[in-house]
């Protein structure tokens, strides 16, 4: 087995021998812990700002920090940057260049921070950031829904309880709340981001440090504060280093995101499908099969249901990551990242390519209300209008229920009923129940806060138009 020049590791002075290959590709984190790199440098430079102003670094040294991760930036961007295995991850791979490319003062940086603080601030800059993408596609989302809801506040949809049909209700009602869903997922995410935007870094390695760090200069200059502009720090430094809350609630806030998509999802295959033939999906969001020539198949939402398990497993995940682990940092923190980033990831993506694909969705309001009329949608509306007569509701749940037991012996709607025959089940029961039993009069009729009646809906549509500034 080859082994690596010890000298090449910042740790290796203490050690007799160096560490195997093995070991070093088992302990690396640099191939995947690489997309921190701008958080790194934006967080090394607040560092080096802060030890100047407090005298810990000279002015010359500041500015050669400032130029030699100008340097290092343009080489990132460009690609020209050497990620090194054996400078194990992206702090150590930046701090090494940074020192190759202005000496002493590289090597001054690491001045009151350990790299436990440091990939605590990386981790948790890199994360603010994503969130702020995040709620911006959330945003999109919403607005695509909140588009197709408008357009179509009038079409009835058949609303189902058990899969079953229970009472009409208007398209745009139902698509509504999913934008109630991912408002509180937008809620959520910027409840996280606060707790994420604390800063670790002025802990060291667990115990602080004795230089005189000015860590709320630092708090400031990365904008990490509270709702009141005031410097957000974390205030133990045990915790500090070692703690991933903000991770696993990031997760498990993602993981809501993912599960209301999967519902989403869901209902959209069933209504793509041909039992249904509710909407369809423009054909750029599906696939067709390699043998059967007629199938169009739902694939984006398909796949999206089960990425929905992945980033569920994430959070599972990470909540066992911490679940033994004594303080202060530890290794197995390492495997915090991963996870964490495929969870951004693979939410990112679903969020957008769902922002484009609602946008993109056919409704077939013909086929919706046939839907409705197959399963005693009204039935409700009869036991609510005998109620109004004076019928105690239990009593009206009865008459209603032989009602419907009629209507199906004969294949009818309850509305296809001769007054004659309604009213042998109630004599109270006129000619006026008409209105009560269509579609439109029982969705109209549901005129409340909340309710499924058009005009609910579009008021409804513009509280949502006014708050995502559509």
């Amino acid at each position: 087995m080859s082994q690596l020049d010890t000298k090449s590791q910042a740790w290796s002075a203490l050690f007799s021998e160096p560490m195997s290959e093995l070991v070093q590709r088992y302990t690396a984190s640099v191939f995947f812990d690489q997309r921190l790199w701008r958080a790194d440098i934006e967080g090394s430079l607040a560092h080096a700002e802060m030890l100047q102003a407090q005298g810990l670094i000279s002015a010359h040294d500041w500015q050669a920090i400032q130029s030699g991760m100008n340097t290092i930036r343009a080489e990132i961007e460009s690609g020209a940057f050497e990620w090194k295995l054996a400078l194990e991850d992206v702090h150590l791979n930046i701090e090494a260049r940074l020192t190759q490319l202005v000496g002493d003062a590289g090597k001054r940086l690491h001045t009151g921070r350990s790299r436990n603080d440091q990939v605590a601030t990386d981790v948790r800059l890199w994360l603010r950031g994503e969130i702020d993408g995040l709620l911006a596609l959330l945003t999109e989302l919403q607005k695509a829904l909140v588009g197709l809801a408008e357009r179509h506040a009038d079409v009835i949809l058949p609303g189902f309880t058990h899969l079953q049909v229970a009472q009409p209700v208007s398209f745009g009602h139902h698509l509504l709340a999913y934008v109630e869903m991912f408002a509180r997922d937008a809620e959520r995410l910027t409840d996280v981001r606060k707790r994420v935007n604390r800063l670790p870094l002025g802990s060291a390695a667990l115990a602080g440090t004795s230089y005189p760090l000015d860590r709320e200069r630092v708090a400031r200059t990365l904008g990490m504060v509270d709702d009141a502009g005031a410097p957000a720090v974390c205030q133990n430094s045990l915790d500090a280093v070692s703690d991933r809350d903000f991770a696993i609630e990031f997760t498990a806030a993602a993981s809501l995101v993912m599960v209301h998509v999967s519902r989403l999802s869901e209902e959209l295959i069933l209504w793509m499908s041909q039992s249904f033939g509710f909407i369809d999906i423009a054909d750029r969001f599906c696939t067709g099969s390699s043998i059967m020539p007629q199938k169009k198949n739902p694939d984006v939402p398909e796949l999206a249901r089960g990425k929905t398990g992945r980033v569920v497993g994430h959070l599972m995940g990470l909540i066992t990551l911490m679940k033994g682990q004594p303080l202060a940092y530890n290794k197995d923190n390492q495997e915090d990242k991963e996870p964490l980033f495929d969870t951004v990831d693979t939410v990112r993506d679903t969020l957008r390519i769902f922002a484009e694909m609602v946008g993109g969705i056919t409704v077939k309001p013909e086929a919706m209300e046939r839907a409705a009329l197959k399963g005693y949608a009204t039935a409700t509306d009869l036991a609510d209008y005998l109620v109004k007569k004076g019928l105690p509701f239990r009593d009206a749940h009865e008459v209603v229920a032989h009602a419907v037991k009629v209507a199906i012996q004969q294949g009818v709607d309850l509305s296809a009923l001769p007054l004659a025959t309604l009213q042998g089940f109630h004599p109270d029961i006129g000619e006026d129940v008409y209105q009560v039993l269509t579609l439109r009069g029982s969705l109209e009729a549901r005129n409340l806060l909340g309710g499924t009646a058009p005009e609910q809906v579009r008021a409804q549509v513009a509280r949502h138009k006014a708050r995502l500034g559509a």
